[in-house]
Parts: C-alpha cells; sequence; structure tokens
C-alpha cells in the first residue's frame, strides 16, 4: 500500500503535466489561428485603405487639373477682352487724333479769315467814324447849336422825361401800398377794438367831501384855524370851505395827495375827533393804507395782463399811476388798455405777445414821478425802465411813443399805434377850447406854409386837412408828392393823438360872361 501510494503520486503528475500540454498547445494553435486571421484582416483593411487613399488622390489631382486649367482659360480670355478693349480704344484715339489736326487746320483757317476781316472792320469803322463826324458838322450847322448845347438840351429831355415817369410810379406804389396797408391794418385794428371794452372816467383836480351839516366846517377850520392849517400842512392839500351847502372842496394837482386828504378828512368826520394830533394820526394812517393800495394796484395789473417778473419799484410805480390822470383820462387804465392793444396787435403779426404787452404797459411810466424830476416823462420813463433792467425795445417804445427818440423796434410802433388809438377814442379825454384852438390853427398855419397852396382848411376835429392848391403852380404829379411832404412834416412838427388825413383838391375854373 506503500509503495502504490509512493507511484501514485508521480503518475497523477505526469498525467496533469501532459493534460497542460494539451491544453497549452491547443491554446497556442487557437491563438495562432487568431492572430494570423487579425493580420490578414488588417493586412486587407490596409490594400483596402490604400486603394481607397490612392483613388482619392487621383480624384483630387485631377479635380486640381481641372480647376487649372479652367482659371488658365479664364485668364486668357480676360487678356483676350483686355487686347480687344486696347485696340478699340487706340482706335478712338486715332480718330480722335484725325479730327483734332482736322480741327487745328480748319481754326487756323478761320483765324486767317478773322484777322482779314479785322482789318476789314477796322476800315470800315474809320470810314464811319469820318462819316459821323461829317454828320455832326451837319447837323450843328443846321440846328444852329453846338455838340455840349444838343447834349444839355437831351439830358434835360430825358431828366424830364425821368421825372415824369418817377412820378407816376410813385403815385401807381403810393395807392397800391395805401390799399393793400389800409385793408389789412383796418382789419387788424378793428379784430382789435372789438375785444377791447373799455369804460372811461373823467377825473379833475379837485375832490368833494360831502358833510352832514354845515356846522362841521367850522370844527373842520378850528379856532383861529388851527385844524385846518394842520391838516393842509400834513397833507399838503388846499381845502376850500365856501358857502356850498353839504360839501367841502379839496384841491391839489398830485392825485395821491388828493386823495390822501380825502380819505383822511372822512375818517375824521366819522371819528368827530378833530384836533392837530389827531389829524396828524389820521393822515398817518390813511398815507399807510393809501401805500399798501398803491402796491396791490400794481400787483393786480401784473396779473391780470399775466405779466410776471416784473421789478417791485416798477410795480409800485404802476400803481401811483392808478392817481394820475393825463387830459382827465386815468393813466394807469390807459396803460392798461394800451398793453392790450399792443398784445393783440402783436399777435395779428405773429410776434411776442408778452414784450408787446410790457412796452405797452410802462410806455407811460414816468407821468408817476414826472412832477419829481426834470425833462418829459418819455425820457423819465425810459431812464426808469433801463435802470431797472428791462428789454431795450420796451425802454426805446417808452421813449419813442412821442417821437423824441428814433423808433428802434416794430414793438415801439405798435407801442405809438396803440397809445394814440386809446387816446383817441370818443370819450377818453378832455381838451380845454383854447388848446383845441392852438392846435388846429398850428395845423392849417403848418399846411399853408408850402409853396403852391392856396388855401388850407382843417376839419373834423384836427382829423383832417383839406388842402386847396394852384392848378397853375402844381400838377396831378407834383400834387402827390406834395400829399406825401405835408404828411411827412405834420408828422416831424405837430403831436397829435391818432392820425391827420390829408385831401389835397386841385381843379381848374374857367369863368366867362355872355354880354
Amino acid at each position: 500500500m506503500g509503495e502504490f501510494e509512493n507511484y501514485i503520486g508521480p503518475v497523477v503528475g505526469l498525467v496533469g503535466l501532459i493534460i497542460i500540454y494539451i491544453f497549452g498547445t491547443r491554446h497556442a494553435a487557437r491563438v495562432k489561428a487568431e492572430g494570423e486571421k487579425i493580420l490578414s484582416d488588417a493586412r486587407t483593411e490596409a490594400e483596402r485603405v490604400r486603394a481607397e487613399s490612392r483613388e482619392e488622390t487621383q480624384n483630387w489631382a485631377s479635380q486640381q487639373r481641372d480647376e487649372v486649367k479652367k482659371e488658365v482659360r479664364e485668364a486668357r480670355k480676360e487678356i483676350k477682352d483686355s487686347d480687344r478693349e486696347l485696340r478699340k480704344r487706340e482706335d478712338k484715339l486715332d480718330r480722335r487724333m484725325d479730327l483734332l489736326s482736322k480741327k487745328e487746320s480748319n481754326l487756323e483757317s478761320k483765324e486767317g479769315d478773322l484777322d482779314q476781316r479785322a482789318s476789314r472792320i477796322q476800315d470800315r469803322e474809320s470810314d464811319v467814324d469820318d462819316l459821323i463826324e461829317q454828320q455832326r458838322e451837319n447837323l450843328e450847322r443846321v440846328a444852329g447849336m453846338s455838340r455840349e448845347e444838343a447834349r444839355e438840351n437831351l439830358l434835360e429831355s430825358m431828366k424830364q422825361e425821368v421825372e415824369h415817369e418817377g412820378d407816376q410810379m410813385i403815385q401807381r406804389m403810393v395807392e397800391r401800398v395805401k390799399d393793400q396797408a389800409e385793408t389789412k391794418s383796418k382789419s387788424i385794428l378793428a379784430s382789435t377794438l372789438q375785444r377791447i371794452s373799455s369804460t372811461y372816467c373823467q377825473e379833475s383836480t379837485v375832490t368833494s367831501v360831502e358833510i352832514a351839516s354845515d356846522d362841521m366846517k367850522g370844527r373842520i377850520i378850528g379856532r383861529e384855524g388851527r385844524n385846518i392849517r394842520a391838516f393842509e400842512k400834513s397833507t399838503g392839500v388846499d381845502v376850500i370851505v365856501d358857502d356850498s351847502p353839504g360839501v367841502i372842496t379839496l384841491s391839489c394837482f398830485d392825485p395821491i395827495r388828493r386823495e390822501m386828504g380825502s380819505r383822511a378828512l372822512s375818517k375824521l368826520l366819522q371819528d368827530g375827533r378833530i384836533h392837530p394830533s389827531r389829524i396828524e394820526e389820521i393822515v398817518a394812517e390813511t398815507k399807510k393804507s393809501l401805500n399798501e393800495e398803491i402796491q396791490k394796484a400794481g400787483v393786480q395789473v401784473s396779473y391780470d395782463l399775466d405779466l410776471p417778473g416784473i421789478h417791485p419799484k416798477l410795480v409800485t410805480l404802476l400803481g401811483r399811476l392808478r392817481y394820475r390822470t393825463s387830459y382827465s383820462q386815468n393813466v394807469l387804465s390807459h396803460s392798461v388798455e394800451v398793453a392790450n392793444i399792443c398784445g393783440m396787435v402783436a399777435a395779428e403779426f405773429g410776434l411776442d405777445q408778452t414784450l408787446a404787452k410790457r412796452c405797452g404797459l410802462f410806455h407811460d411810466l414816468g407821468k408817476a414821478v414826472d412832477h419829481q424830476f426834470e425833462g418829459g416823462h418819455p425820457e423819465i420813463g425810459a431812464t426808469i425802465l433801463k435802470r431797472y433792467d428791462e428789454a431795450p425795445e420796451v425802454v426805446n417804445a417808452a421813449a419813442s411813443h412821442h417821437n423824441d427818440v428814433p423808433q428802434e423796434s416794430i414793438y415801439a410802433v405798435l407801442t405809438q399805434v396803440a397809445d394814440s388809438i386809446s387816446g383817441s377814442r370818443p370819450g377818453a379825454r378832455g381838451e380845454s377850447l383854447d388848446r383845441y384852438i392852438e392846435r388846429l390853427e398850428k395845423l392849417e398855419g403848418l399846411v399853408n406854409s408850402f409853396a403852391g397852396v392856396s388855401n388850407a382848411q382843417a376839419i373834423q376835429a384836427g382829423r383832417e386837412v383839406r388842402v386847396f392848391v394852384n392848378a397853375h403852380k402844381i400838377n396831378d404829379k407834383k400834387a402827390t408828392r406834395l400829399a406825401h411832404d405835408i404828411a411827412k412834416e405834420i408828422e416831424d412838427q405837430l403831436t397829435y393823438p391818432g392820425e391827420i388825413k390829408i385831401t389835397l383838391i386841385r381843379e381848374t375854373r374857367v369863368v366867362e360872361y355872355a354880354r
């Protein structure tokens, strides 16, 4: 048993080795067969790839060769086209050169002809000059006058003809401008005046204060007149106590002082305590309240006209105009009306309405302090407006609305027109008979001073002047110029509201008697 076991071990090991060898040999053969197969497949794939690469390379080379041939053909075609175009241009240049050569030859021949013609023309000009000189000598001998005398006669004739045509042209232009301007201005002014509705209240330089009984007159006068003296000293107003029943009259050229006196006296009459100290106290209170009302009046005007940014000093001066009159017309009401008219007319012309309103409102500003400074109210007003940085158009409108200085803008013209409209409306202003007669006499005297005027008549309250001229001295053409000169002289010499119509009448009267 022991020996068998000794033999069985090696046999088993040998058998195992044989089995391992057999399996290893089979595995190696299988691996080798698989490797040969893989190698064969790789070779086959390589041949296929090589064939495909060769085919693609041949196709690409063929494509590139075709493209190169195509580009070569196109290049050859472009070269042929360029050669053909160059040959055409060369042919054109050759033809142009031929034409230029022909033109040069023609020009040379024409220059020769022109030289010949110029020489012939010079010869003819000399012949014509000789002939003209002979004719001039013959004309001078026949006419009996020299060349200079004939020239002077011709110039005089031409001058008369030009003057005649100039008069006709002026007349036509004036008539055309009048027709257009009158129609347009009437339309604008009619539209403006229809929108303006103002009431007029004429004011005077005296104020009447009603009293309950005539016994109050004695109390107002006081013992030995001390009350009335204290009142007049405090207010600067003259108190007139006469026999008129139930009233006491206050007189003063300054409307503000007169208004202050009227209010103070009314308060004293209501209070009943009338003595110098009470008078001074009441006058001081009245003065303070009146100044406040003046300021409020100026502010209200700027608010009503929608004019912001007015300097406080100018507002105060506007308020003072409420107690200032011109020919019995309240100046503040007049200024507001002028401002409204200026704004409306400016709107019709497409101008700045706010600037036009300022020009109209401030044009009479100098009247608020004209009793305190020397000079006319236009100059004073312009100085004040310039001091408070108003626009140059506003300053010039105030300074020029009475033609004291030249008008520098359309707003100054509008201001003057609106001022004339406001002042000349019926009932706006009062005028004394003496000044009215004096104004008409000056107007007639100015018109009669012109040469050729035989008579002048001012009618329609000085709104129209009828001018009768000597028909033997003034013809129809000169009549137009004379009417224009008369209007210009009236504008320069006289001051008047509104406008004055000049009607020039020229007539020829023939009188004969049958016996």
